[in-house]
């Protein structure tokens, strides 16, 4: 029997994506781990792999469309002895609510009627889903299975065909039933002006209208939201940079030999993983009804690309060399301005650093992004007259840093103890060496 080929949820919060490439043709043979497309997510773009065997039968979804929804059939594929023929008019169409692909309205020819619905997935007891291969999901109803008793094989724990055909038979759990709707909020949160008012609002006025892509629209939603239900407060500092700045001069030198060049934001981020240790209180995450204390200094550092920006994050970062991170955070951030990250490299963190400095802004207020405990935003150093130990006033390479924190995960207190770690760090910047 033919096999849909679905949609994959490529990150664990994508609900549609883009089908950017498909990388096989009808009637290729392709084998569990051949690469299929290449899929466009709001973050990334990253390569889809096959999961079973067989011949590519028809292609559903054509390359280049975009909002295509999670488990929506994009191919079908056929095992030994099964040809296009015994492809059936429900399995050769693309659900209505794909979009067609950029360019090809006009030329897309009328389409059969829909298919019938694809089998729902399997839900554990806690109602978590359960992810397995459409063909998978067949031969188990076929003798009876339970998936919630199946350990899946497959990348992530997917269920593939190996794991329910050596399965012994058991009473099918029942369908879920479907989750109640959630009721509405009490005062819902007001979401402005609509596109229609707005518009009216410049009747007569020249303008371009600019769609929203994928990243933006979730960078809106989740900053929003993030503005919204995590209650900010903030702390603010002012950082001498001059002894930082001569001991990275002489570390460079030193470095030159190995194609290395330490930047103050390499120190930044070294400095904050570091204080991450000596306040580990700090080094945690709002996880609804509870807060998650991290062991490691997991930190995101804000990286500014077209359309938007990505948080790639330095595990471990307390653990590692200056040099060490320095080249970690080179690549990813050229990775990510090709939006070549996986979503392990852009997930996760406890605290993230955010530095306009180089942009020549002196100091800004970050946004927490949910679910890390804070953000330190990090502005330019600039020459100021500053009063010296001795009492006499002097000159000093002054940076200006602000840190938002989540209050839910950290008081006031214990976030000026973070702040002071870092500053220390930063200040005596050798100590962070030891």
């Amino acid at each position: 029997m033919p096999t849909e080929i679905l949609m994959p949820a490529l990150s664990p919060t994508m609900e549609e994506g883009t089908l950017a490439k498909w990388l096989v043709k009808e009637g290729d043979t392709v084998s569990s781990g051949d690469l299929l497309a290449e899929i466009e997510t709001d973050k990334a773009t990253m390569e889809f792999e096959a999961v079973d065997e067989g011949v590519v039968g028809k292609i559903l979804i054509p390359e280049g469309t975009e909002g295509v929804k999670v488990n929506t059939a994009i191919a079908v594929l056929l095992e030994d002895g099964e040809s296009a023929d015994d492809i059936t008019s429900t399995s050769t169409k693309a659900p209505d609510a794909a979009p067609a692909a950029a360019g090809n309205e006009a030329a897309a020819p009328e389409a059969p009627e829909a298919p019938a619905p694809a089998p729902a997935a399997a839900v554990k007891a806690d109602g978590g889903r359960i992810f397995a291969s459409p063909l998978a999901r067949r031969i188990a109803a076929q003798k009876g299975l339970d998936l919630t008793q199946i350990t899946g094989s497959g990348p992530h724990g997917r269920i593939v065909k190996a794991d329910v055909e050596g399965a012994t038979a058991t009473a099918v759990a029942p369908a879920a039933a479907p989750a109640p709707a959630a009721a509405a909020p009490a005062a819902a949160v007001p979401a402005g002006p609509s596109a229609d008012a707005v518009a009216r609002m410049y009747e007569g006025r020249e303008y371009e209208e600019i769609a929203l892509d994928g990243m933006r629209k979730t960078i809106a939603a989740r900053l929003s939201e993030a503005k919204q239900t995590i209650p900010h407060f903030y702390l603010r500092r002012d950082i001498k940079l001059d002894a930082l700045l001569k001991f990275r001069s002489q570390l460079n030198k030193q470095l030159e030999g190995r194609g290395i060049k330490l930047s103050v934001n390499d120190f930044i981020i070294k400095a904050v993983a570091n204080a991450l240790q000596q306040v580990p209180e700090c080094n945690a995450v709002w996880a609804g009804d509870r807060v998650l204390q991290l062991k490691p200094s997991d930190v995101a550092v804000a990286v500014a690309i077209e359309g938007g920006l990505f948080t790639p994050v330095l595990q471990d970062a307390d653990t590692k060399s200056l040099s060490a991170l320095s080249t970690e955070m080179k690549d990813l951030a050229a990775r990510a301005r090709e939006r070549k990250l996986a979503p392990h490299e852009y997930q996760g963190g406890t605290f993230a650093v955010s530095n306009l400095g180089m942009f020549g802004i002196d100091n800004f207020d970050a946004i927490v992004n949910p679910p890390h405990a804070g953000i330190l935003a990090v502005g330019t150093g600039l020459k100021k007259p500053v009063v010296g130990d001795d009492g006499e006033l002097t000159v000093a390479t002054v940076m200006s840093v602000t840190m938002s924190v989540d209050h839910r995960v950290i008081d006031g207190a214990l976030g000026a103890q973070l702040l002071q770690a870092i500053v220390d760090n930063l200040e005596n910047p050798m100590v962070m060496l030891a």
